[in-house]
């Protein structure tokens, strides 16, 4: 793996950890010497986590860890569960058989990671989902609904949110996405679209808990020590 990448990494998992406190600045020399690196590719990897809507920039602060209140994450998924519902209800009735044969082939690998835990299993299979649930947008075809719900799923908190799931969390997942895979099958646009919306809500709820406990050790007892969240 490149350095640069290497850097990344690091400074995304301080990032996604209780390293930082919402609202704390990043200083490029502070992380520099945190994951032992340059100043330059420290100053690549803040771009990139900005782009990707891992931390904020303004002009005259730089970077610091966005702040999210409880409230705002409750809207956000609610927004997101009616928005991706009723993408699930239109890819129902226009998935194609090839893209039908991808989604079960990422399930496949989610569960597999789930089975079988290596260090960065949360972050690979949040990727994975992240590949599943894009695949359900594409199949929609509504540029326009795609658009929109592009807008509220925000990355970050897809990883934070799979960061805090324990085994329980995680097999409820993989789940809804078997599920949602048997729906789109029957073309049952409003099956699928009630079990995405299940789906979405229970990873709010699993967000939510989080949140309330952001400094509780025993809140993912399961999680691989080297991908615990905050």
């Amino acid at each position: 793996m490149a350095k640069s990448e290497r850097t990344y990494e690091r400074i995304r998992d301080l990032v996604l950890s209780s390293a930082y406190k919402p609202g704390d600045k990043l200083t490029e020399a502070g992380l520099a010497q945190a994951v032992g690196a340059s100043r330059t590719p420290v100053r690549e990897a803040l771009r990139r986590l900005h782009t990707e809507g891992f931390i904020e920039w303004e002009k005259n602060i730089g970077a610091r860890i966005p702040e999210w209140r409880p409230e705002d994450l409750w809207d956000l998924f609610a927004v997101r569960a009616q928005l991706e519902g009723a993408v699930a209800q239109r890819a129902a009735r226009r998935i194609s058989a090839e893209e039908r044969e991808q989604l079960h082939e990422l399930a496949a690998q989610m569960e597999a990671l789930v089975e079988r835990p290596e260090p960065g299993y949360l972050d690979r299979i949040a990727e994975l989902n992240g590949r599943f649930h894009r695949v359900i947008m594409t199949a929609s075809r509504n540029q326009r609904l795609s658009s929109l719900l592009s807008g509220v799923i925000q990355v970050p908190l897809v990883y934070r949110t799979f960061r805090g799931y324990d085994r329980d969390s995680l097999a409820r997942s993989m789940a809804h996405h078997r599920e949602l895979l048997v729906a789109f099958a029957k073309g049952d646009g409003e099956w699928a679209q009630a079990i995405m919306q299940a789906h979405i809500y229970s990873a709010r709820s699993t967000l939510m808990n989080m949140v309330d406990r952001p400094d509780d050790p025993d809140a993912n007892p399961d999680a691989n020590p080297d991908t615990e969240g905050p």
